[in-house]
C-alpha cells in the first residue's frame, strides 16, 4: 500500500478524535460554508493526533456568486457591491479578503491542501479563465497544496494546460472523470447514481488502480454511506498488493 495515500470523508458526524481512530485526514467542509472562529479550529486541531491531516474547502467567497443556493449558510452580510464582487477568483477586495480567511483556518489546521471547488456555472470562458489565472498567480501560497474541482463544461486540454501552469490538482469523482493529473490524484466520491448510492467491493477494488504507488493522493467519500464505503477502500487498499 501507499502510505502516502490519504483516505477520509466529506465532513465528520462523530467527535474528531473518536473519527481520528479510523481514518488519517478529513475534508472540512465548514470553511466553505461560514469559516469558523480561529479558537474552534484550533480546539479541532488539539483533538486530534498530530499526524493527522485537515484538508479544507475554500470559502464560497472566492469560487461561488452570490446566487449560489449554498449562501443560505453564510452568516456574514455582504453589501451590494460585494454581491457583486463574490466568486469566480474575481479580482475583488472581498475575494482577496476571503482567501485571507481561508488562509488562516488552513494554518490554524496545520492543513497541508486547499481544495477550490466550483460551481457548475463557472464555465471555459475567457473571463472565468483569466480571472482563474489572475488569482493563482497573485495570491501568497505559504506552500500549499491546491487542488480545483471544476464542474462545469471544460475541455481537457485546457484542465490540464490550467493545472500545468498554475501548478493545480486536478480534483474529479473517478467514477464519472479522469483526472488530468494522475500523479496527483484527489478524490471525490459522491455517489455513482445520487448521495444514497453504496460502493460495491468490486468497484472500491478498481479505484485501487487508480492512484499513484509512491506520491501522495487524497481518496474522500461524500455519499449517505461514506464512512461504512471509506472503511472498506481503506482495507481492499492496505490488502492490495503495490
Amino acid at each position: 500500500m501507499n502510505s502516502k495515500i490519504q483516505i477520509g470523508t466529506c465532513g465528520i458526524s462523530s467527535t474528531k478524535a473518536a473519527y481520528a481512530t479510523l481514518f488519517s485526514c478529513v475534508e472540512i467542509q465548514q470553511t466553505f460554508y461560514q469559516p469558523p472562529q480561529l479558537s474552534t479550529l484550533e480546539r479541532w486541531r488539539n483533538e486530534v493526533p498530530t499526524d493527522f491531516e485537515f484538508t479544507i474547502k475554500a470559502w464560497q467567497l472566492i469560487t461561488h456568486p452570490a446566487k449560489s443556493p449554498t449562501y443560505k449558510r453564510l452568516k456574514r452580510s455582504l453589501s451590494e457591491v460585494e454581491r457583486a464582487g463574490v466568486g469566480y477568483f474575481k479580482p475583488t477586495s472581498i475575494v482577496d479578503e476571503a482567501w485571507q480567511v481561508t488562509l488562516s483556518c488552513a494554518q490554524v489546521l496545520k492543513a497541508k491542501t486547499v481544495l477550490f471547488q466550483c460551481p457548475a456555472s463557472f464555465t471555459q470562458k475567457p473571463e472565468h479563465i483569466s480571472h482563474l489565472v489572475d488569482f493563482f498567480s497573485r495570491i501568497d501560497r505559504k506552500g500549499l497544496t491546491f487542488c480545483w474541482e471544476p464542474r462545469g463544461t471544460w475541455d481537457k486540454p485546457v484542465i490540464n494546460d490550467l493545472c500545468k501552469d498554475l501548478q493545480l490538482w486536478h480534483v474529479v469523482d473517478p467514477f464519472t472523470s479522469a483526472t488530468v493529473t494522475p500523479e496527483h490524484s484527489y478524490f471525490r466520491l459522491h455517489g455513482r447514481q445520487g448521495w444514497r448510492y453504496k460502493y460495491e467491493s468490486s468497484e472500491l477494488a478498481d479505484l485501487t488502480e487508480l492512484l499513484p504507488t509512491d506520491k501522495p493522493a487524497y481518496v474522500f467519500f461524500n455519499n449517505s454511506h461514506m464512512k461504512a464505503d471509506a472503511l472498506l477502500f481503506k482495507q481492499l487498499l492496505e490488502a492490495a498488493p503495490r
